[in-house]
C-alpha cells in the first residue's frame, strides 16, 4: 500500500467530521494526498499519552480513528477540555507558537493518528506553498475556535 492510498481513511474521517469541518473546507482530497507525503501514521492503545502538558515537542497530529481526551492541569486540579473524534487535529498551538504544550492529550480509545513535524511542514511549504497555506489557514481557524471554546468554559465555572 502506498502512502497516498494509506491516507484514504484519514481523508474520509476529515470529510465526515461534522463537529468543526474546518479541515475539509480548506483542503480537498487532492490536497490531502499531497499532505500525506509529509505525514507518519501511528496507532496507539487506550491510555497512551500522546502529548504531555509542558512538553517541548511540536508535532501536529491528525486523528483518523478513535478518540483523544484533552486535559489541562490547573491550580484547582485536572480539567477536561475535550473529547475529540476522528477527522480533527491536536497540537496546533505549540506547532506554530514554539511554546510548551498547554494541555495533555491521551488516547481515550485505540486510535490511529498521522503526525507531522515542523520540519515536514517546512518542506511541504517549499514544495507546495498553496497547500501549506491552506493547511495553515485551517489550523488557524481551529485554534481560534478552540480558544473561544476554552474561554467560554472557564467563564462558566
Amino acid at each position: 500500500m502506498t502512502q497516498n492510498s494509506a491516507v484514504n481513511g484519514l481523508i474520509t474521517a476529515i470529510s465526515r467530521n461534522t463537529e468543526d469541518g474546518v479541515l475539509s473546507r480548506h483542503l480537498g482530497a487532492q490536497s490531502w494526498y499531497i499532505v500525506a507525503d509529509y505525514l507518519r501514521p501511528h496507532t496507539y492503545e487506550r491510555g497512551h499519552l500522546l502529548i504531555a502538558q509542558g512538553a517541548q515537542d511540536r508535532n501536529l497530529y491528525f486523528l483518523e480513528s478513535g478518540n483523544l481526551k484533552v486535559d489541562v492541569k490547573t491550580d484547582s486540579g485536572l480539567m477536561q477540555l475535550a473529547i475529540l473524534g476522528p477527522g480533527t487535529v491536536v497540537g496546533e498551538g505549540s506547532f506554530f507558537s514554539h511554546l510548551p504544550r498547554n494541555a495533555s492529550v491521551v488516547a481515550y480509545s485505540s486510535c490511529k493518528v498521522w503526525a507531522m513535524s515542523p520540519e515536514d511542514f517546512d518542506t511541504l511549504g517549499k514544495k507546495h506553498p498553496t497547500v501549506a497555506l491552506s493547511l495553515s489557514m485551517a489550523l488557524s481557524a481551529i485554534m481560534a475556535t478552540r480558544m473561544l471554546d476554552v474561554s467560554k468554559r472557564i467563564a462558566s465555572t
